[in-house]
């Protein structure tokens, strides 16, 4: 794998993981950093969010006892220069998730463009 494909994936991965972090999530400035201004998820609900509605939702009223996302099977590939996929399965309370997410780089730097959660049975 070349490096520059390396480094993408592990830049994709490394936004990731910020963005599961409990005082990422409590900050609306520091996941508007990670996150594209065209951003959008399907959330597992099925529910459809936007950059705006989701960091609003996420990073008011944090539970500083909340437990952490747990995170198993990461996988990253590089689609084309600049936009990599990764997949995860997310564990909450035993709330199993399998994720998809899409980050594309930019001027300012790699930025979650699309996420979609989808639960898991197993």
């Amino acid at each position: 794998m070349a490096s520059e494909q390396v480094d993408s994936i592990q830049a994709a991965i490394a936004g990731e993981i910020r963005l599961l972090d409990r005082e990422v999530r409590s900050s609306a400035v520091l996941m508007g950093e990670l996150m594209d201004p065209e951003f959008t998820e399907i959330g597992a609900s099925g529910r459809l969010w936007d950059r705006t509605s989701l960091i609003t939702s996420i990073s008011q009223d944090p539970d500083p006892s909340e437990a952490p996302i747990a995170v198993s099977d990461m996988a990253g590939r590089l689609l084309a220069p600049g936009i990599v996929h990764l997949t995860y399965v997310s564990d909450y309370n035993g709330r199993r998730v399998r994720r998809s997410s899409i980050w594309r780089h930019s001027e300012q730097g790699w930025r979650l463009y699309f996420h979609q959660g989808t639960l898991s049975l197993h």
